[in-house]
């Protein structure tokens, strides 16, 4: 595609809508009368969002402890060949053993992804945004789309690349919460026969939400960070019940991964390591009030970076999607960039000799190169160790552990490489890097302005780390609420929720002058119809009957099963719901007398059962469908070229009054574009049929036809945008 300025197709909404008919109302009544049923669906819900919590926080263990061991491994391999060798051996042949194994690694990771499970790559986080918008992206909470998730983050991250894994936490989490909510696997063919209640659009979508933010609190250890997140960045829908649930399931999961790193680290229930990236405690380290303009700069800054990262990060994709698109190229690509960064990063601690004396606390992977005995380099530190180990560093070392050279190199090389690395085909997160890339300038920051205000009483450098870590994350994904919380539970300091929160606002509102955040980018970038939180501006003067799709096809309420076949079975026309209307005249300007609203899915479980008449064009069919025929489907429903229909029964008719839903929501023509927008935003609509005056069926909106419409520039008049074919 690599336009912004379209919409695909392909991509189908979900249908948050609950459907009722006279089936969900006769089970409603069933549900009502037992006190004991409605208990046992809300503590299935409890129980489903623990599941969720425990199994996020085993898969963030897992992918933990492999990549400790893996980069731990590589680590020790080539810094025996660089310290012990060197005098000895030729400088190329650890180079070439880094090399090797970054590429070997990454390449584990492509292959994953390119051949297995393409939607597997980046971070996921956009992919489950648009879910929880209400759109269906193929294949996004499959297990296979687990299984490569976390395989490939392992050896991606393993492998060197400027990425982190607190992205693929997230999508994780939120697949885990798909499957387990269903109490069964599709892929595997395995039915449990559990939560057969929760298998709708409606429900599930509230569960994926829980794992979201299951996997960002075992990612920072932030469970409040990790329910703002669902409700900043991806769920529309919210209410107080859900969200008590999706913070138990975010407690449970830092817990759970507490406890189980813990044992890692023979240190059993010590509970201090409550997520992946421990940024380590910050106390003592206090700020003035002084300081919070030069902050406030910082952010400026950062809503700049964040900015021209932006910009860059959507050229390169752009690129990708015009001529990168053969899947060897994917790979290639991949395995260059692997090789990039190894070269770049053995370069720097090549040739930058800044060497520091061994502190008391231990340092992880240290290595002499061309130091004297009882030194290390520090830009091996940096360059020599895992994303999260560097972040630590840069935080709590000394005033005077890395020059200004080693911290100018590191954050262009790392600014650069994390730019050019988001966007390949490999799992990767982007806090990570955006957070190692602003705390490497941050910390130079802060070297000079000591070094210009020598009298001044100012913070140390690594306070002006965190700043500029944030700053920097703020200007490139452009969020506020989420991201402060976490920030401030990631460092268990509250202290510094003020300078946070003024860091992050600013860095965004500077961002949004030249583009968007990143993830927003990325979708645009797709063509996926997602809908923002508020109707575009000067659409208050479009109306239903501009914006509506004509001819409708419409059904009647007794309809002859032939023609609903060859309404299915139409390759000119996907529709996904039907209006119900009363018999009427085809040649008229409208479209019948509106009855209710039918879907594609239930018309194809209605013929898979047969439940029509027996005899042709008879309106007494004798249905025995119950609601969970319809749920078992769900949710890949049978192709109607599956169906076995013979020419006897193309005659006989169904009555479909039982089984659309008899109030569905519908406007009138003149409503206005932002009306309708707020009741597809709200409510989670697939479909809205328009009315005219005497309830008749002129037109039906769906999501493409509102998401279509966008403010250009920078809020100054409305473009259209097209929809492909």
């Amino acid at each position: 595609m690599g336009t912004m300025k379209l919409l695909s197709s392909k991509f189908e909404s979900l249908d948050y809508d609950i459907v009722e008919n006279s089936l969900y109302f006769k089970e409603q009544k069933q549900v009502g009368s037992k006190t004991s049923m409605i208990r046992r669906i809300q503590t299935a819900r409890w129980f489903v969002m623990l599941l969720i919590g425990v199994i996020t926080a085993c898969i963030a263990a897992f992918i933990d402890v492999m990549i400790d061991k893996l980069a731990g491994a590589k680590y020790a391999l080539v810094s025996k060949y660089i310290d012990h060798d060197l005098e000895s051996t030729s400088i190329l042949i650890p180079f070439l053993l880094w090399l090797a194994v970054d590429v070997g690694f990454v390449s584990i990771a492509a292959i994953l992804v390119t051949f297995v499970e393409p939607v597997a790559a980046g971070s996921g986080i956009p992919q489950i945004k648009c879910y929880l918008n209400g759109v269906k992206i193929p294949h996004v909470v499959r297990i296979k789309t687990l299984f490569t998730k976390v395989i490939g983050v392992i050896f991606g991250m393993s492998g060197g690349l400027a990425i982190g894994k607190e992205g693929p936490m997230i999508h994780s989490g939120a697949v885990v919460a798909a499957g387990i909510s269903q109490g069964r696997s599709t892929s595997f063919k395995f039915d449990c026969k559990l939560f057969q209640y929760f298998r709708s659009d409606h429900e599930k979508r509230d569960f994926v939400s829980g794992g979201a933010a299951a996997g960002v609190s075992a990612a920072f250890g932030a469970p409040v960070g990790g329910v703002l997140f669902s409700l900043e960045e991806g769920a529309s829908f919210w209410n107080q019940s859900l969200t008590w649930r999706i913070f138990f399931a975010s407690m449970v999961s830092t817990f759970t991964l507490n406890v189980l790193l813990s044992y890692y680290h023979n240190d059993p229930w010590s509970l201090s390591s409550p997520g992946l990236v421990n940024f380590g405690q910050f106390e003592g380290k206090d700020y003035y009030g002084y300081e919070i303009p030069i902050f406030i700069a910082m952010a400026v800054i950062g809503g700049l970076l964040g900015a021209l990262f932006n910009t860059v990060n959507y050229r390169l994709s752009v690129f990708r999607i015009k001529y990168l698109y053969k899947r060897w190229m994917h790979l290639v690509e991949a395995m260059l960039v692997a090789s990039v960064t190894a070269t770049l990063a053995f370069l720097a601690i090549y040739n930058i000799q800044d060497c520091r004396s061994l502190p008391q606390e231990e340092v992880k992977y240290p290595l002499q190169m061309f130091c004297a005995d009882g030194e290390y380099s520090a830009t091996a530190s940096l360059f020599f160790s895992t994303p999260e180990a560097s972040i630590k560093n840069l935080f709590h070392d000394p005033p005077d552990a890395y020059s200004v050279k080693t911290l100018l190199v590191f954050f262009i090389v790392y600014f650069l490489l994390s730019c050019w690395t988001y966007g390949l085909n490999i799992p990767s997160g982007l806090f990570i890097p955006c957070i190692l890339t602003g705390a490497a300038w941050g910390r130079l920051c802060g070297i000079l302005i000591n070094t210009v205000l020598p009298d001044a009483q100012l913070s140390d450098p690594g306070k002006y780390a965190l700043i500029g870590a944030a700053a920097h994350l703020g200007g490139v994904l452009r969020m506020t609420i989420s991201l402060t919380v976490i920030l401030i539970e990631a460092t268990g300091n509250i202290t510094y929720g003020l300078p946070l929160m003024l860091v992050l606002v600013f860095a965004k509102w500077i961002g949004d002058i030249f583009n968007e955040g990143l993830y927003d980018i990325h979708i645009q970038l797709q063509s996926v119809p997602i809908l923002p939180w508020e109707p575009p501006q000067l659409t208050a003067n479009i109306h239903a009957r501009e914006v509506m799709n004509q001819p409708v096809v419409t059904l009647n309420t007794i309809e002859n099963v032939g023609r609903i076949i060859d309404v299915l079975s139409c390759k000119d026309s996907k529709h996904n719901g039907f209006p119900v209307v009363d018999p009427h005249d085809q040649n008229g300007s409208t479209f019948g007398t509106f009855r209710g609203l039918i879907l594609r899915d239930q018309l194809l479980i209605i013929l898979k059962h047969k439940a029509y008449s027996t005899f042709p064009l008879s309106d007494a069919s004798d249905h025995k469908l119950r609601t969970k025929d319809f749920q078992n489907s769900y949710p890949r429903f049978p192709d109607i070229s599956t169906l076995n229909i013979t020419h006897l029964e193309r005659q006989a008719s169904v009555d479909l009054r039982p089984f659309m839903n008899q109030a569905p929501y519908s406007v009138s023509e003149d409503a206005s574009l932002p009306r309708i927008f707020r009741l597809f935003r709200a409510i989670g609509l697939r479909h809205l049929v328009v009315v005219n005056d005497c309830n008749e069926v002129v037109g039906i909106v769906t999501r493409k036809d509102l998401a279509r419409f966008r403010v250009s520039g920078h809020g100054v008049g409305l473009e259209q945008l097209f929809i492909s074919t």
